[in-house]
Parts: C-alpha cells; sequence; structure tokens
C-alpha cells in the first residue's frame, strides 16, 4: 500500500471516529464539522450534483409546504426533513423556456436577450453550469424537458440563421443540424436521454448500455415521468463511480395530463379530475425522487451528493381553474396544481407565477430540516454547485453560493435585491418588499412580510419605498438586453390577469415630481 492510501486511509478512521465520538457522547455536529468530516472522509472524491426541476409545479405542491391537504409527497417530504426548505425560493421568469436559461447560466436570462420563449435559443456564446462543471472533472447527464433549442416561434434567431423559406408558413421548421447545434451535448452534457413524451434523443438506453454517442431516436410509450426517473437511474448506474452533475428535468405536471392507475388510484374521492392527475404526476416525481435516493444509498454516495429540487415557474390556473378538457389535451388550461397562498398564476410577475418549491439536500454538508426564509433564486444553484465542486467563483455569475447562509456561516440576507422582466412587467422584491409595474396601466407595493402579501396595494402609504424600488428595478433593466423597462399596454393574456387578481393603480405621470 502507497503513503498516499495510508494517509488517505488514517484520515477516513480519523473522520469516522470523530464522526462516531459525537455520535456516542449525544453531541450534534455543526454543519461545518460535519461538512469538514465529510471532505476529510472522501478527499478525493467532490460531490454529485443533481438538479431535478419539475414543469409548472405550483408552491403549494409538496407536503412540506403545509399549505393543501390533498398532496402526498412522502419522499420530497423527506428530502426537505434531511436538507433545507427555501420558502422564499424563487425562479427567474414565470415561463419555462427562460426560466431554464437563468437556472444553467446562473445569470439574469436578460442579459442575454432572453426574455420569453421565442427569444430561444439559449445563446452559443452562454457558459451552461454543465460547461463549467465539465472543467471540474465531472460527468454531466441531462434527462427530460431541453426546450432551449431553436423552435416554431424563435423568429429572430430564423431571421439570421435559416434561409427566409423556412419561416414562410405560421410554423417555422427548424432543420435536425441546428436543433442539434443547441442541444444538451453541445452544451456540456457528455450523456443525455432528452425528451418529454414518448420519444427521446439519447445516447445511452435505460439498461445503461451506450448508444451513438451523438444520439439516436428512442421510443418508449410508457407514463413519460416513470420513463425519466429510469433514464435518471441508468445515468447514475453508469457513473456512480466519479462525479457526476445530473440535470433531471421533469415533464410534469405540465398539460397535457396523464397518469397511470398506480398513481391515480392513490387520489379516490370527488375532486375536478384536472386536480387528480396533476396529483398523480407530482406522486410519480415524488416516486421517482425516492428512487434516485434510494440509488445514491445503495452506491455508498447518498451523504455525498447534493440535489436542489425546484419547479420552472408556477402553475398556470387559467383564471378560474376550469376542469372541462379532457386531461389528455394540449391546449393551455389549468394544469391542475396550485399556487396557495400566492396571487396570480404562470406567466405573472405576482408571487404565485416566480414563488415555486425549493429544497437543498446534503448530508454532511447542509443542516436537516432547516426552514431558510431569506428570498433565494434559481439563479443561486449554479454558483451553489460550482462552488461545491472547488471552482472559483465567477464574478458573471448573478447567483451566490448559497451554502455559507443555509449552514449559518453567513447571516445576512443572499440578495439585497432580485429582480424581474417578462412581456410587459417588471419586479424587484428587497427584503419584505416588493414592487411591480405591470406595463403602463398601472404599480403595485406590498410587504410580503404580512399575511395580505400581495392582496393590499400599498404604493400611496409608502411613496418612499417605492420610488426607492422603481430607480433600482429601472437601473438594473438599463443593463438588460433590450435595455430599459417595459412601457407597452398589456397584452391580451395579461389584462385578464391582472383585472382578475389585481385592482390596477395608474403609474405617476412622467411630469410628476417623485418623492
Amino acid at each position: 500500500m502507497s503513503n498516499l492510501h495510508l494517509i488517505k486511509n488514517s484520515l477516513t478512521f480519523l473522520a469516522a471516529g470523530v464522526l462516531a465520538s459525537a455520535a456516542g457522547s449525544g453531541l450534534a455536529l455543526t454543519p461545518s464539522v460535519a461538512l469538514s468530516a465529510a471532505a476529510i472522509a472522501k478527499p478525493d472524491r467532490k460531490p454529485n450534483i443533481i438538479v431535478i426541476l419539475t414543469d409548472d409545479q405550483g408552491f403549494a405542491d409538496l407536503g412540506c409546504q403545509e399549505v393543501v391537504m390533498d398532496i402526498r409527497t412522502p419522499n420530497l417530504d423527506r428530502f426537505a426533513s434531511e436538507g433545507v426548505r427555501c420558502s422564499a425560493g424563487y425562479i427567474t421568469s414565470p415561463q419555462c423556456s427562460p426560466s431554464r436559461a437563468g437556472l444553467l447560466t446562473g445569470r439574469y436570462q436578460q442579459r442575454f436577450g432572453f426574455d420569453s420563449i421565442p427569444d430561444c435559443p439559449l445563446p452559443l456564446a452562454e457558459t451552461t453550469l454543465a460547461n463549467r462543471l465539465q472543467q471540474a472533472g465531472y460527468q454531466c447527464g441531462m434527462v427530460g424537458k431541453w426546450h432551449l433549442d431553436p423552435n416554431s416561434v424563435s423568429a429572430k434567431w430564423a431571421a439570421k440563421n435559416l434561409p427566409a423559406s423556412a419561416g414562410a408558413s405560421p410554423q417555422i421548421r427548424i432543420p435536425e443540424s441546428a436543433r442539434l447545434a443547441y442541444s444538451p451535448v453541445a452544451r456540456g452534457f457528455e450523456e443525455f436521454f432528452e425528451g418529454q413524451m414518448s420519444r427521446y434523443w439519447a445516447n445511452y438506453d435505460l439498461a445503461g448500455r451506450s448508444l451513438d454517442r451523438k444520439g439516436e431516436w428512442v421510443k418508449d410509450a410508457r407514463f413519460r415521468v416513470d420513463v425519466q426517473t429510469d433514464a435518471a437511474l441508468a445515468f447514475i448506474g453508469r457513473n456512480h463511480d466519479k462525479p457526476f452533475f445530473l440535470y433531471l428535468a421533469y415533464f410534469a405536471p405540465h398539460v397535457p395530463l396523464e397518469a397511470t392507475e398506480k398513481y391515480l388510484a392513490r387520489f379516490p374521492g370527488p375532486m375536478p379530475e384536472r386536480r387528480r392527475h396533476a396529483l398523480a404526476m407530482i406522486a410519480a416525481v415524488d416516486d421517482g425522487v425516492g428512487r434516485i435516493l434510494a440509488a445514491l444509498q445503495a452506491n455508498g454516495i447518498d451523504d455525498h451528493t447534493l440535489l436542489v429540487f425546484t419547479s420552472d415557474n408556477g402553475a398556470p390556473l387559467k383564471l378560474t381553474k376550469k376542469d372541462t378538457l379532457p386531461v389528455n389535451v394540449s391546449t393551455p388550461d389549468w394544469d391542475g396544481s396550485l399556487n396557495d397562498p400566492w396571487i396570480g398564476e404562470k406567466g405573472m410577475l405576482t408571487e404565485g407565477g416566480i414563488r415555486v418549491p425549493f429544497l437543498l439536500r446534503w448530508k454532511g454538508g447542509l443542516p436537516a430540516g432547516k426552514v431558510f426564509t431569506q428570498p433565494v433564486s434559481s439563479l443561486d444553484i449554479a454558483a451553489t454547485a460550482i462552488a461545491a465542486a472547488g471552482l472559483p467563483p465567477d464574478g458573471k455569475l448573478d447567483g451566490v453560493d448559497l451554502i455559507p447562509f443555509l449552514v449559518g456561516k453567513k447571516t445576512n440576507a443572499p440578495h439585497e435585491a432580485l429582480f424581474w422582466r417578462f412581456w410587459n412587467q417588471a419586479a424587484v422584491r428587497s427584503g419584505q418588499w416588493k414592487y411591480l409595474q405591470a406595463g403602463n396601466a398601472g404599480e403595485f407595493l406590498f410587504d410580503l412580510s404580512t399575511d395580505e402579501n400581495e392582496r393590499r396595494n400599498l404604493i400611496k402609504a409608502h411613496p418612499e419605498i417605492a420610488h426607492r424600488l422603481r430607480s433600482e428595478v429601472a437601473a438594473w433593466a438599463k443593463q438588460m438586453v433590450p435595455s430599459g423597462l417595459p412601457n407597452r399596454a398589456l397584452n391580451e393574456q395579461e389584462v385578464p390577469w391582472y383585472e382578475q387578481y389585481l385592482e390596477l393603480a395608474p403609474p405617476p405621470a412622467a411630469n410628476q415630481k417623485q418623492p
């Protein structure tokens, strides 16, 4: 045995002794001590990183949120009890493609002109989290919904990159070569099982066997959530003996809703069918998370894996949560999920559109059962992951490493302010206060520390706070692409939302003196 192996073994025994002594004496290790012990025990192994993203899952729909009674998520509830639940977790957009762009780059997506779905694809000049972790020796894998490649409404990209004939019809025709140039394999993911339903572009199969390195089509007509879990498990099986990053983007509970009897049977009794199917799909995700935790345990890497769970935006309620359309249609409708107790829905910059489930778990690296109440962002996922991987901080990132805040090493808030811009809306949250501008139709100031949250507009009561936050979001937006705040009328989708959920208050006139 080499001297190096003797040193490593000695350190491992020392770490084990520290942990055993603490357990035997009844002492609780602080998170920093536990993290140090874990680092000593595996000095040559960087932590694995798994990011699990659901699609259109509202804030209410985890049991650990303690908002609704009909949800069943025992594995994610255990995930939270063994880690940290962030009660003020935010995504960067109330729509899927821009929110995914922000999460995977760690940068406000508006910095590179990505406000909404037609702004796809994610520019090739942007560095993804997978690109960064590759540099640290990680094997990177992607499973599920991608939605960052060119699509049928990518008019600006098509005008620059495709012949005019490609965009002659209402739906732009994207050549396969163009799609592949922006696919996961081109963005740092060496392994991928990409797809939403029944058809997947993959370079490995569910038995863990390698396929064409550049990818080939795999058909699987089974329930999509189970297929995506199987693909995640196959990736872990292929890579458990090396540091890995897995981005698992479930296509659930997004429409079209579907579920098998295995999951539907857990939710008997009278209820809207769309709600039953959403609960069943979220239960399937929960089962998948349970299977992933079991696989980590079986491979001896559970204590050495940082996991994050969140959603890409709030649930679409379609104002009144109608339950009239068949559940299996793809037309935009209520997906059965709930944003309670928050106001609004997908597409809005109210809390219901952007405040989402947000859990982190790293046994040995994070405290167990902690509820963190300060605002955090999906931007923080990349910064936290690269710090855990031992990479130096990058000033280009807008997120922060959350670990020092979650373990109590830093006691201030991770962010002085968080910003949003979507369609004709803009918002900023700073501490307890949130300022929201609804195009040129109205503006709002909310105190999120009260039970009223966004049910009472305080802009007349606190004009000085509104002025400060208005100035802050304007200064932020000036740095974005395109520059500035939207100053247009709300569009035909936004108007009914703001009439339904909020009472519009006219913004100050251009020549009105500000406090």
